[in-house]
């Protein structure tokens, strides 16, 4: 329309059958809001997106909201990258390393009790010093640990928005030197170009996880599930 304004892209990565990341797509917006990232990932599910068990995204409120709309059963695991970014920018400087050690601890905690007791003993001694960052810290705990309900070797990848992050630096790097594009058309061409690109190159590198290992343990999971139902009905 002749008129230079910002656009949003959104943006994702999934890990598929193989076990290997894949591209999902691309859509142009004019914000983050609920509607756009709902048509994204609704445009997602139309095209052939199914058994969606775990999503990672930031604490973005139109983007979660969407995500429990379009992904119904799907686990939510706040990027624990982000969520302590937050908790730090809220936490007195002098104590800022401190509270950093004491978030690893809980996020690298072997299982949720033990996350949880470590919560409660860094609420306990932080309340008084940096009330907003426990608050931040306490509101957002069990969101930022839901992966640690997944075997341990799939945790690491799982925990964080990070494979994301990565791609997006690369487009951006490549979106400064044209800074204004004289359409949409134009720049999911250059952005899709990319994602092809690095598309091919995933598929030639090792997987990201053992599928395998994870259907094994997902049944595993679910027969557990299925017979406390069955005790709890007998009861």
């Amino acid at each position: 329309g002749w008129r230079v304004g910002s656009q949003s892209v959104m943006r994702s990565i999934g890990i598929n059958a193989d076990g290997r990341r894949e591209s999902l797509g691309i859509l142009l917006g004019d914000s983050e809001s609920f509607q756009s990232w709902s048509e994204y990932l609704s445009g997602l599910k139309q095209r052939g997106l199914r058994g969606v068990d775990l999503v990672v995204s930031d604490h973005h409120s139109g983007l979660v909201k969407a995500i429990q709309t379009q992904f119904q059963g799907a686990v939510w695991q706040r990027c624990q990258t982000h969520l302590m970014r937050n908790i730090l920018n809220a936490t007195p400087k002098k104590l800022q390393k401190e509270v950093r050690n004491q978030l690893r601890l809980i996020f690298m905690a072997p299982d949720i009790k033990t996350a949880r007791v470590l919560l409660n003993s860094t609420l306990t001694t932080y309340q008084d010093e940096a009330p907003k960052a426990m608050e931040v810290l306490e509101n957002g705990f069990d969101d930022a640990v839901a992966v640690l309900v997944m075997p341990e070797c799939y945790r690491k990848k799982l925990r964080t928005t990070n494979i994301v992050e990565r791609e997006i630096e690369e487009i951006r790097r490549r979106e400064r030197v044209i800074r204004i594009f004289p359409n949409e058309e134009s720049a999911i061409r250059l952005m899709g170009a990319l994602l092809l690109e690095r598309d091919e190159l995933w598929s030639t590198r090792r997987r990201e996880m053992d599928m395998a290992d994870y259907m094994e343990w997902k049944q595993k999971e679910q027969s557990k599930s299925e017979d406390l139902d069955g005790k709890e009905a007998a009861d």
